[in-house]
């Protein structure tokens, strides 16, 4: 599990955190100009662009204003309706729905589900993917599941990701941890571990899970209140804690049988 899908959540959003001014709009039909009303509306094959970053849907609608700073017109507010295609070298994303609000600092996806594919892994969530280009954070809500190119996978009802620079020269962003809420499962080949809530840190590989963790390896059951993984070494600790000691359910495994009757220890 050590190529956890957590970690390209949500990372499309960043290349398209750039000043509204980089964003052009085009369609194969007609791009219609409301002056009064101050925006710009694309339909039939409607693209939007910036660099190497573009969005396409059904219809685009670019909502632009006169920065008070430099006296330039600018667009900062891009809505796409139907059919909503994204790609950035570092992923593509899918949805039914795209609201990127610049002055809000919000840019919303939403599907059924929104999903956002790599090389390595795909995201979806059927409420909405939310990310925050200042905050550095991209929120996934609703059903949130993460799978990687192992079927290494992730559920959750919220996944919250924050983003750091690589380093001080860098501008590139990595994730530096990921939070996930309410319904946590987490299923690898032989085990499957459910939780309350956790903390994922992508840099060195630890895993942090905390109330109601069980750990099921192959029917053999560990249960307590936190637990550490080791991705890289593929470790699992159940700790004690205040709250009762750690339990452990093993099965009982004889030759021709699948198991007896399970035996229950405690430390």
């Amino acid at each position: 599990m050590k190529n956890t899908p957590a970690l390209i959540l949500l990372s499309f959003f960043l290349a398209f955190s750039a000043q509204a001014a980089d964003v052009n709009i085009t369609a194969d039909n007609r791009v219609e100009w409301h002056q009064k009303s101050q925006k710009v509306v694309a339909r039939g094959n409607a693209v939007a662009t910036r660099e190497d970053m573009n969005i396409k849907s059904d219809t685009l609608t670019g909502y632009y204003a006169k920065q008070a700073q430099t006296g330039k017109t600018q667009i900062n507010r891009v809505i796409a309706d139907g059919n909503v295609r994204m790609h950035s070298p570092r992923a593509d994303a899918f949805g039914s729905n795209l609201d990127y609000d610049l002055e809000k600092d919000e840019a919303v996806l939403t599907g059924k589900p929104a999903k956002i594919t790599t090389d390595k892994e795909i995201i979806t969530a059927e409420e909405k993917i939310t990310y925050y280009p200042s905050q550095q954070k991209a929120v996934a809500l609703g059903n949130v599941q993460a799978t990687d190119k192992d079927s290494n996978k992730i559920y959750s009802d919220k996944m919250t990701a924050y983003f750091i620079r690589e380093n001080e020269k860098s501008s590139n962003l990595t994730i530096d941890k990921v939070d996930v809420f309410g319904n946590v499962k987490i299923v690898t080949p032989d085990t499957v571990v459910t939780s309350d809530k956790g903390s994922y840190y992508p840099r060195n590989g630890k895993v942090y899970l905390f109330n109601n963790v069980v750990i099921n390896q192959q029917g053999n059951l560990l249960r307590g209140e936190k637990a550490e993984t080791d991705l890289n070494t593929g470790i699992s600790k159940l700790l004690s804690s205040s709250k009762g000691k750690v339990k452990g359910v093993f099965k009982e495994k004889e030759d021709g049988q699948k198991g007896k009757d399970n035996k229950e220890q405690q430390s």
